[in-house]
């Protein structure tokens, strides 16, 4: 478990699409602005930070970490900043013992090269001070066990320990990025279940390669392409074509058909069902609990939560209560929920089939 972290300043990344809400989602949070920092992070005071991780309001945000060191300064005119910060962080944080130490720059999106290659040297330099550590990897983490994460930009270095899964992801603000070649990329879409593969690890091992995914609401294909270069089959239903690239691609059955009207075999079975359907979330939902019969009993279901027509925040999360309290008494369990950073205005909430019965 992590330290207490009562008292504390902290670290809450609000996702761009949500920055002109985010005076709401803070109030929301119960959460009390300090100072802007970077591109779309906050240095807030929590009013109860033991709660606000499970508060209806928590996946609005995409990632946040209690910050037990803090130097505010602009690292790019200070001399011997990375040796000064390395030993600042060893005094903090070297009897702590946690199981990884992780930097990143203060910014997202198109990051400032001088910060990437800052936080780098800083994770070195620190590294060489500290005894050695049980992971190298962010996603060799336990994602329950402290973690040293260290994010620099021009306003500073922060740090704080916290687990992967409370902080929300294994890498240093956030999941990791995943690159997309404009010639090659399919749909953007794509990179949200790459995305997915990688969040959902947090909670529970991602489907072994060989799995048999059902999407609904395939085309173009941008998932599907995602999920067959992972070594996944894919049953991928549409009444769209796909794209023309995806022809012949071994392990990829096309079932041409509106999803509510695809009926699979009586005794055919999938490993886990993925849906980024357009439209209205409760109807796309609809289908979801119907096919959710043709699962194996603990086999995961990814599903994009459409925003559209939720004009606010509240409006969202009241949308998002509706679909989880759906689902659970259709006999899916909630596993997570968030918003990952190819979302638009939407959210993605993680299932598990528990049980025979889902109707």
């Amino acid at each position: 478990m992590s330290p207490p972290s009562e008292g504390l300043s902290w670290l809450i990344r609000i996702p761009e699409v949500f920055a002109a809400r985010s005076g709401e989602i803070l109030k929301g949070l119960d959460a009390v602005p300090l100072k802007k920092l970077g591109s779309d992070y906050h240095l807030v005071r929590l009013g109860n930070p033991e709660v606000f991780q499970t508060s209806e309001w928590a996946p609005l945000i995409g990632w946040n970490l209690p910050v037990h060191h803090a130097w505010p300064c602009l690292p790019q005119k200070m001399e011997g900043f990375v040796e000064k910060a390395a030993q600042a962080i060893f005094r903090k944080f070297g009897g702590a013992a946690p199981q990884a130490l992780l930097t990143g720059p203060l910014q997202t999106g198109a990051v400032h090269p001088y910060y990437k290659h800052l936080a780098t040297n800083l994770r070195g330099r620190t590294l060489q001070l500290f005894p050695p550590m049980p992971v190298r990897e962010p996603e060799e983490q336990d994602p329950e066990a402290p973690t040293l994460f260290c994010l620099v930009g021009k306003e500073g270095l922060f740090c704080g320990l916290q687990s992967p899964r409370d902080a929300n992801g294994f890498y240093p603000g956030g999941t990791k990025f995943i690159s997309q070649d404009a010639e090659t990329t399919i749909s953007r879409a794509g990179a949200k279940i790459a995305e997915a593969l990688h969040y959902i690890r947090l909670h529970r091992p991602a489907p072994p390669a060989g799995s048999r995914w059902l999407e609904l609401g395939a085309s173009p294909g941008g998932m599907s392409s995602e999920l067959l270069a992972r070594g996944y089959r894919v049953t991928a239903v549409d009444r769209a074509a796909m794209d023309p690239r995806l022809k012949g691609r071994e392990g990829l059955e096309v079932i041409r058909a509106d999803v509510d009207s695809y009926r699979p075999a009586g005794s055919e079975c999938f490993d886990a069902l993925l849906c980024d359907m357009n439209g209205d979330a409760r109807a796309s939902l609809r289908q979801v609990v119907r096919l959710a019969a043709h699962l194996e009993e603990g086999a995961p279901v990814v599903f994009t939560l459409k925003g559209a027509g939720a004009e606010s925040p509240e409006e969202l999360i009241a949308l998002r209560r509706a679909a989880s309290a759906y689902a659970t008494a259709s006999g899916l369990s909630p596993v997570a929920c968030t918003h990952l950073t190819y979302n638009r205005s939407e959210l993605t909430l993680f299932f598990e089939r528990v049980r025979g019965d889902v109707s």
